[in-house]
């Protein structure tokens, strides 16, 4: 039996995860399966990876092709490395410590350039969350100006209307004095 590591797409429309799987070659992409080692969602930014990686080294070890898409996600995880690094540990090339060494200085690596593109992101959202307070702060003020302005202007034609009846009250009750 042919067996694939590969992605079962799950989700709505416009918003899919997937499952990284282990699967005949033959069964349907989002069919039947022999096991599942992680999931895949490439809607956060960077994309959330959870994968079992002691059971995908397994599967690698004893001869599942991954498909195009899921060689990328496990070379990201290092699933590739560690089975080369394994590869050289049998020939004799290296230790299985200087493996591990090997191993936990990409893994290092990897994790400070991840931490680079978060903090970029987090820069990024808190920049435009600032000018977007500014932009609202500005607004309320010239709304404020308005409605300062329109108050005004109602107190000025309440005091000019209560002025022109007392002008007309004025002469009438002269008249009537008189």
């Amino acid at each position: 039996m042919a067996t694939k590591i590969r992605l079962a797409r799950h989700g709505h429309k416009d918003y899919a995860y997937y499952h990284i799987v282990v699967a005949d070659s033959r069964a349907p992409r989002d069919g039947k399966f022999i096991e599942r080692i992680g999931s895949y969602n490439p809607n956060t930014n960077p994309a959330t990876v959870d994968l079992n990686f002691e059971r995908a080294c397994y599967w690698v070890g004893v001869g599942a092709q991954p498909t195009d898409t899921a060689r990328n996600i496990l070379s990201g995880e290092g699933v590739l490395l560690w089975k080369h690094l394994l590869g050289g540990v049998k020939k004799g090339a290296f230790s299985e410590e200087e493996a591990k060494r090997k191993f936990e200085a990409w893994k290092a690596e990897r994790d400070a350039k991840l931490g680079k593109v978060c903090k970029a992101e987090a820069d990024k959202k808190a920049a435009a969350d600032k000018k977007a307070h500014a932009q609202e702060v500005e607004s309320n003020k010239a709304k404020a100006q308005q409605v300062a302005e329109k108050r005004q202007a109602a107190i000025e034609a309440e005091a000019a209307a209560k002025a022109a009846e007392a002008a007309t009250e004025a002469p009438a009750t002269e008249a009537a004095a008189e």
